[in-house]
């Protein structure tokens, strides 16, 4: 059995919890000796390494869609922040340093978060979608991920099946970021636009791009331990020169979160055959940043 925490006991505590958390959260980056990527533009640079839209609107997810809309309020919000934003040679980019302020003067609205491992919803619910769409935007440029986090459980079906398993991120600011560092000689910019229900995110260069990315899955599994259903993947990474043609693959991380939601009849699952095993891993997943879900990850639902 998990052991409670003591905001979980005593609940008025995690306003002043959360507070202190921002606080040291913010006082660490002034003294990392990263320079934060902070000048915005809305003159746009001309060459664009990638782009991608996503869909807002998760139909089938089951819950009131007033949330979803709810949350295109807050993706907007917190999309100002960070649309026309360079990353310029040896800067780092923090999602949550660039949205910070992104509600001060309209606030966010409820979206839906998991929090304490239940969908509900939260203040500015929903912002994983942000982080989502630029993690998949860096995972298609020479920028360097310094910090991502992966979702411990997936309780909605994904919009789109068919995308990699894997290559999410989330966020929950005074715990979670997303950054990325430029260690390169060139400036990227991020574009982040709306169009009806869709999300759509460019990042833009000063220099012709050298190569193309290719994101995807070697293997993707899906294991039963002890009840409790995990998808296993592998995120592995294709370069290809737009000039000799010339491949470079390379497995980037391996993946697994646990599945809270039914799967259709056509997957797979193995039942493990180490159940103490698997009972340990999930004890142990469960448990891993339990009091940054007590603050509402800010999940992509």
């Amino acid at each position: 059995m998990t052991r409670k925490r003591l905001t979980q006991i005593f609940p008025w505590i995690l306003p002043v919890r959360q507070k202190q958390r921002k606080i040291f959260f913010y006082l660490r980056m002034t003294m990392d000796k990263n320079t934060y990527a902070r000048r915005q533009s809305p003159k746009l640079l001309s060459e664009e390494i990638f782009r991608e839209r996503m869909l807002m609107l998760n139909e089938s997810s089951g819950y009131d869609l007033r949330y979803q809309y709810n949350k295109i309020h807050n993706l907007k919000l917190a999309a100002a922040k960070v649309h026309g934003l360079f990353i310029k040679p040896g800067e780092t980019f923090s999602l949550c340093l660039a949205i910070k302020d992104a509600d001060k003067e309209t606030p966010y609205r409820d979206g839906l978060s998991l929090v304490d491992g239940e969908i509900r919803g939260e203040y500015g619910g929903g912002l994983c979608q942000l982080s989502n769409l630029l993690y998949w935007l860096f995972l298609h440029t020479p920028l360097t991920v310094t910090e991502r986090h992966g979702h411990e459980t997936e309780s909605i079906p994904p919009v789109n099946p068919d995308e990699p398993a894997g290559i999410d991120a989330t966020i929950a600011e005074g715990w979670l970021d997303l950054k990325v560092k430029n260690n390169t000689s060139h400036t990227y910019q991020l574009s982040v636009t709306f169009d009806g229900n869709y999300i759509e995110g460019a990042i833009l260069c000063d220099s012709r791009k050298c190569g193309d990315y290719r994101i995807y899955n070697r293997f993707c599994e899906y294991v039963r331990r002890n009840g409790v259903i995990y998808q296993e993947a592998d995120v592995t990474r294709e370069w290809i020169s737009c000039f000799s043609g010339k491949r470079v693959i390379k497995t980037l991380y391996k993946n697994s979160c646990i599945i809270d939601y039914p799967l259709p009849e056509n997957i797979t699952v193995r039942e493990s055959e180490n159940a103490d095993t698997g009972k340990e891993t999930f004890r142990r997943q469960t448990e891993k940043n339990s009091e940054a879900d007590s603050v509402a990850e800010k999940e992509g639902y």
